[in-house]
């Protein structure tokens, strides 16, 4: 995804990833703040075209698929934004936006509408009769739950989750964490999280991809990344996690990143995160990494061998 920039070059703001997401499982995307997380889940679904690669959901090319196609899969797939008081229109009720997909795609209308509205609303745990409320009338906790009932309504293979806690309290985030984890074990679908809070990917994923300015840094499975971060970059969102315990945040390794994220439209040679890495030496500012794996986890780093940081 290379995005347009007036007089000057494009940003880069994903840059030659791979994924693939098999049924019934969630694959976490993690990374700071611009670092092309978002515009993955967006090329994803179709809402914008990649500039160049392939997007195949279900079976189905949709990265250059026309309008019919894209109307076709999109039942296949589904997203849950990051602000649930955006995702829903003010002026419907909540049973018109749940039953807005099966309406539109003519799988049920009149009582049989109503009756699985309500049972939508039922699995995520609200009551049938809130269908005749709007959504100013819910806690935003609730708010995020119409949103999963909605996206659910149509049985989706894939599940794009766009930070879907994030905007939420912290109790209410666990509250959600946990009815994602059990809607997926109850219908199988993959599930693509999105989000910079390792410690929630952590509770709901099996394997976690790691960006950083538009690569991607490292894939692993969910423990073996936690228990043996490969990448530099890793080991600092894992060190920058804090903990509860005042004994065990002094003991933790302290992973120290220097400067400032790079501009994605002159992203620096070789690897990436070399400006900022604590283990970079001249090879790292010359050659980009090979993607290799290392251990169990697939890694774009020239030393991910190494566990400590070495002489610059």
């Amino acid at each position: 995804m290379h995005y347009p920039a007036r007089g000057g070059p494009p940003v880069r703001a994903v840059d030659g990833m791979s994924l693939r997401i098999a049924p019934g499982e969630t694959l976490g995307l993690v990374g700071e703040s611009g670092c092309g997380k978002s515009s993955v889940s967006n090329a994803v679904t179709g809402l914008l075209r990649p500039t160049a690669g392939s997007v195949v959901v279900d079976g189905t090319e949709i990265a250059n698929a026309d309008r019919a196609t894209l109307h076709r899969v999109r039942a296949r797939m589904q997203m849950v934004f990051q602000d649930p008081a955006t995702s829903l229109n003010p002026r419907m009720s909540v049973g018109e936006a749940i039953g807005e997909p099966l309406l539109v795609r003519g799988l049920a209308r009149g009582a049989a509408l109503r009756e699985q509205v309500g049972a939508l609303l039922t699995e995520v745990g609200l009551r049938p009769e809130h269908a005749s409320r709007f959504p100013h009338q819910f806690s935003g906790g609730q708010r995020q739950r119409i949103v999963i009932a909605r996206a659910l309504a149509l049985r989706p293979a894939l599940l794009i989750c766009d930070e879907p806690v994030s905007a939420l309290d912290v109790s209410v985030r666990a509250q959600i964490l946990n009815l994602f984890v059990d809607l997926q074990a109850a219908h199988g679908m993959a599930c693509l999280f999105v989000s910079h809070d390792l410690a929630v990917v952590r509770h709901v994923c099996d394997r976690i991809a790691v960006m950083y300015l538009g690569k991607l840094a490292e894939l692993a499975p969910r423990d073996a990344l936690y228990a043996a971060p490969r990448h530099p970059y890793t080991r600092a969102l894992l060190a920058a996690v804090p903990e509860p315990d005042p004994d065990t945040q002094r003991r933790k390794p302290r992973v120290p990143l220097h400067g400032e994220i790079p501009s994605p439209a002159n992203p620096p040679p070789g690897c990436r995160f070399h400006t900022r890495c604590p283990m970079a030496q001249e090879i790292c500012r010359r050659v980009e990494p090979e993607w290799r794996p290392v251990g169990a986890s697939m890694v774009a780093c020239h030393f991910a061998e190494q566990t400590s940081p070495v002489a610059v």
